[in-house]
């Protein structure tokens, strides 16, 4: 008796557990799948509540490209990401590296400073950043998209600072006393220990900029380095938007994250599963 109610009650949770699960992947896919079924409709029936439309239109694809220069945004987009992402990784590990095995006067509190930048928001220096772009004359063009975020972020030097500490010791007084500069110990033997924490910050940059809008919108006007954002704004008319239309767009824009997400998902968990997120 006592080992049924034992498996009633485990089963019982099981259940709970599930039902739990499909509700938050639902409140997820949700909007996604709906955004997908609207962009199949025509103008006419996007309130349909029957997510499946009964004729597909795929033309709607097509016609994204006709009204927008939808590719070369993406082209963009990549070129700003892959930019930005390279050098939050270089440069994040680089400091955190620093932060976690190098020796100096004040590292601490100049890494407390540092993380405390976190806690500005980000439209505080939005105007100071467009008054030092403009100053440069790079308003209006790539370099204002690249160059502000290509050295680092406080977040993604304390995801590597909490890598690196999870590192042994040994790993480095073995590269020392093999006779490796500090430069061959952090490019050599410690950053290739590293690859999971690197995944996840690579991904979680690319995301980011790939989805900004306020940067964009502050900094860009023409469409020639535009980016998917601003793509998929400039499809919302003032008074008429074409739903169907906009949600064409936006599973384009949204299947590249998509794709790299499908590449790098093992690497991805296995790197916020060894990432040292909780210090030590």
């Amino acid at each position: 008796m006592r080992a049924r109610r034992a498996i009633a009650r485990r089963t019982l949770r099981g259940l709970v557990l599930y039902a739990a699960l499909l509700a938050i992947a639902w409140c997820a896919l949700g909007p996604i799948l709906w955004a997908l079924g609207a962009s199949l409709k025509t103008e006419g029936a996007i309130s349909d509540p029957n997510p499946v439309p009964a004729a597909p239109q795929w033309s709607t694809y097509g016609r994204v490209f006709e009204q927008l220069p939808l590719g070369r945004m993406l082209i963009n987009t990549a070129i700003y990401a892959g930019c930005v992402t390279a050098g939050q990784v270089f440069f994040c590990s680089l400091a955190g590296y620093a932060f976690a095995r190098l020796r100096f006067p004040g590292r601490q509190t100049l890494f407390l400073a540092y993380l405390a930048t976190l806690m500005v928001p980000l439209t505080v220096t939005v105007i100071p950043q467009f008054i030092l772009m403009r100053a440069l004359g790079w308003v209006d063009s790539p370099w204002a998209m690249i160059v502000p975020g290509l050295f680092g972020s406080a977040f993604g030097t304390y995801l590597m600072r909490q890598f690196f500490r999870t590192l042994p010791d040994e790993l480095e007084e073995a590269a020392i006393l093999d006779g490796c500069t500090t430069w061959q110990v952090y490019w050599r033997v410690l950053l290739p220990h590293a690859r999971p924490a690197v995944m996840v910050l690579a991904v979680l940059t690319w995301i980011t900029v790939w989805n900004d809008f306020l940067w964009p919108l502050v900094m860009i006007q023409r469409d020639e380095i535009a980016t998917v954002t601003l793509g998929l704004v400039r499809l919302q008319g003032q008074y008429r938007t074409d739903w169907p239309l906009l949600m064409a767009a936006a599973m384009i824009v949204l299947a590249p994250l998509l794709v790299v997400y499908a590449f790098a998902q093992k690497a991805f968990v296995r790197g916020i599963a060894q990432s040292g997120l909780g210090g030590r």
